[in-house]
């Protein structure tokens, strides 16, 4: 895996050898499985993981120190398979879920499965691990999430709010809520639902709402997007053809509880009002390919991040939309004497939606892209041949939030 940390211009790149061969540690070849690791919020950690049909597959933990630049990584083997989606509790930093690759007859499923990282990996451990770049750690296996009876899962979404005991998987056409029990060690199957309809009805992706005291979930399947209750584990909510073509991603607005967000193969951005889903409130056309990953902006929900097969990686601001229309979304305590004292370069318009930035460190298709859960300004993204960014929000922009 090569990681460079964008940046100021000319950036800081840390990558694997020029000779193209692997050092210890570094996975071989694919990647797109990216995640940050959401229980944290003082650290700065992103888990990747990787998609090798020659090596064991690895999940890379990326710790990135904001003050002097420096990335660490450190190795954890997962030897079952080839990792298609990655997912983390959102209160235990220790516990994540993958979705991988496993052979079965003469067709490959995808298998889910709950796992636990060693107790010295966690971040603020003072247990000191070995040198990272010499030593995969193990993953100590929790559970499994179904053993496929219903099918290959495309992911598994946990419940944002809660304790890390509830994830909803989707398998095939079937929608799965499960409760863990035993410290996770078991799960437990609650409800289910299933895709009615003809063809071949699969989910492609899904996302917990953070709002309605946790009871909504959105899916991807096929061009359409459905919400569910998930105390009746009933339909409360249908965008049929919300794209022209494949819906790849979902992306709930953090702050506005109605507001949804999509993207897929027709290479459009969606933005949805889900108690009135005729039309989108707003759509972007600024990618060339298709549109894998959207994710709001946990703090200033204006701020959108795509990912798409052109290769680039689009920052937008969708202010119009957003929580604070007007931009103002911290106290003036937060800047500096220098900044208080130039009132006249405060913008008295209204900011405008548009593409903040476009990043181009990629030279393959961005199959995923992520706020940091512990900074607010920071995001990584992740491409097929391995390399992962890291970008911060540019200065200026951030100075106008604030301001």
């Amino acid at each position: 895996m090569h990681t460079r940390l964008a940046g100021p211009p000319g950036g800081l790149r840390i990558a694997g050898r020029s000779d193209g061969e692997r050092g210890p540690g570094e996975p071989e070849g694919q990647a797109r499985a990216l995640t940050p690791q959401t229980a944290e919020t003082d650290a700065i950690r992103f888990l990747v993981g990787t998609q090798s049909l020659k090596y064991d597959n690895q999940i890379h933990i990326i710790d990135f120190d904001d003050e002097n630049n420096i990335i660490n990584k450190n190795v954890l083997l997962h030897q079952v398979g080839e990792i298609w989606h990655i997912s983390t509790s959102p209160a235990d930093r220790g516990v994540l879920a993958t979705c991988y690759n496993k052979p079965s007859d003469s067709k490959v499923l995808t298998c889910a499965a709950v796992w636990r990282m060693p107790k010295e990996l966690e971040p603020g451990s003072h247990e000191s691990p070995d040198d990272s770049s010499s030593t995969a750690h193990s993953l100590e296996l929790l559970c499994h999430l179904d053993d496929t009876a219903h099918g290959s899962t495309a992911c598994v979404t946990w419940e944002p709010t809660g304790d890390g005991k509830k994830v909803i998987s989707l398998a095939d056409n079937h929608i799965l809520l499960w409760d863990l029990q035993e410290s996770s060690g078991q799960a437990v199957l609650a409800s289910s639902a299933s895709l009615e309809g003809k063809g071949q009805l699969k989910f492609t992706s899904g996302r917990w709402s953070p709002h309605h005291a946790g009871t909504q979930v959105a899916t991807a399947s096929d061009t359409t997007v459905r919400g569910w209750d998930t105390r009746s584990m009933s339909q409360i909510y249908c965008i049929e053809n919300a794209h022209g073509q494949l819906v790849r991603d979902l992306d709930f607005n953090p702050n506005k509880q109605y507001y949804l967000a999509s993207c897929g193969d027709d290479c459009k951005v969606k933005f949805w009002d889900t108690r009135n889903v005729t039309e989108p409130v707003k759509t972007l056309e600024e990618h060339s390919h298709w549109v894998w990953s959207i994710r709001y902006n946990h703090s200033h929900d204006q701020l959108v991040l795509t990912g798409s097969s052109d290769s680039r990686v689009i920052l937008s601001n969708m202010v119009s939309i957003s929580s604070e229309p007007f931009g103002h979304l911290v106290d003036d305590d937060d800047l500096s004497d220098q900044e208080e004292r130039r009132p006249e370069e405060k913008s008295q318009e209204p900011p405008r939606d548009g593409v903040i930035a476009t990043y181009e460190e990629h030279e393959d298709s961005v199959y995923a892209a992520d706020w940091s859960s512990a900074d607010p300004w920071l995001f990584a993204s992740l491409s097929y041949d391995g390399r992962l960014v890291i970008n911060r929000v540019p200065r200026a922009l951030k100075y106008h939030i604030l301001l």
